[in-house]
C-alpha cells in the first residue's frame, strides 16, 4: 500500500479482509479486483501469479517446552491435542496430534483456544502473526505440509491499474514496462516518418555527394568561360622574329 500511494496518490486503494476460501469468490462477485489467495484454488475466470510458500508454524503458551527450542517436527506433536479450524488452509495426509473433541469455527477461535491451555495450533506463518498475543509464541514445523500463496484477478479484467499492482507486489520498479511489449528499437542513424519530413534538395543545388559541380543551363552558352585550361589543352602559337632583309 505504501508503494501504490507513493506512485498513485490520487487512486485510493483499500484494503478488504476475507478467509481463504471465500476469496475466490469475492473476486469472482467483483468486490475486489485483486487478491492475496492460497493455493490450489478453482482457477475459474481467474488469474493466477504463485507469489512465495510460507513457513508452516505451530502456535503455542510461551511457558510450553517446545518454546525452549528453535523447531519442532510432526511427531513432536503427538502428545499434544492439535486444532483442526474448519478453515483450515493447510493440505495435511495425516494431521499430527491428537484431535479435539470439536472443531474451532475459525483460525480465531482455535487461537483462543490455544490461550485458554486447549491445545496448539499449526498454521501458515502469516496467520500466527495475525492473530499475535502476548501469552502466545510459535515455533517452525519441519515437515508440516507449506502453504502456497498467489495473487489472483478476474482473467477478463486485466486493467492497467491491476498489471500497476501486480508489478507492485512482484517487486518491479517505477521504470518498468509492467510485462507489456516494448515498441521495436530504430536503427541509429535512420529517421522514420513520425520524425518528420526529410528536407527537400535546394532548387538548382546537386542532390547526390558524388555528383560533382552542376553544369551550366541547357541551350545556353558554354559554362567553359572564366575556366582554367587543363595541362592538355593546345597552347598558342609563338611569334617568331621578322627576317632581315640581305
Amino acid at each position: 500500500m505504501r508503494i501504490w500511494n507513493e506512485r498513485l496518490p490520487d487512486v485510493p486503494l483499500t484494503l478488504v479482509g476475507v478467509s481463504a476460501a471465500a476469496a475466490p469468490d469475492a473476486l469472482r462477485g467483483r468486490d475486489a479486483d485483486a487478491g492475496l489467495v492460497r493455493l490450489p484454488i478453482d482457477r475459474t475466470a481467474l488469474s493466477a501469479i504463485p507469489l512465495y510458500t510460507e513457513t508452516t508454524v505451530v502456535v503455542i503458551p510461551k511457558d510450553h517446552i517446545m518454546a525452549t527450542v528453535d523447531e519442532v517436527s510432526a511427531a513432536d506433536l503427538a502428545d499434544d491435542i492439535v486444532l483442526h479450524p474448519l478453515d483450515d488452509t493447510l493440505d495435511w495426509e495425516q494431521r499430527p496430534g491428537r484431535p479435539a473433541v470439536e472443531r474451532p469455527a475459525t483460525t480465531a477461535d482455535a487461537v483462543e483456544l490455544v490461550a485458554a491451555g486447549v491445545g496448539l495450533l499449526v498454521v501458515p506463518q502469516s496467520l500466527a502473526r495475525l492473530h499475535h498475543r502476548k501469552d502466545l509464541t510459535y515455533r517452525p514445523v519441519s515437515d508440516a505440509p507449506e502453504s502456497r500463496v498467489a495473487l489472483s484477478w478476474l482473467e477478463d479484467e486485466t486493467t492497467d491499474l491491476v498489471e500497476e499492482f501486480i508489478g507492485i507486489v512482484r517487486g518491479r520498479t517505477v521504470n518498468s514496462t509492467r510485462g507489456r511489449p516494448r515498441p521495436p528499437a530504430q536503427p541509429k542513424g535512420k529517421r522514420t516518418e513520425s520524425d518528420g519530413a526529410r528536407r527537400k534538395p535546394a532548387a538548382g543545388r546537386a542532390t547526390g555527394r558524388s555528383g560533382g559541380k552542376p553544369t551550366g543551363k541547357a541551350g545556353g552558352k558554354s559554362a567553359g568561360k572564366g575556366t582554367r585550361s587543363g595541362s592538355g589543352a593546345p597552347k598558342p602559337a609563338k611569334r617568331g622574329k621578322p627576317r632581315r632583309r640581305p
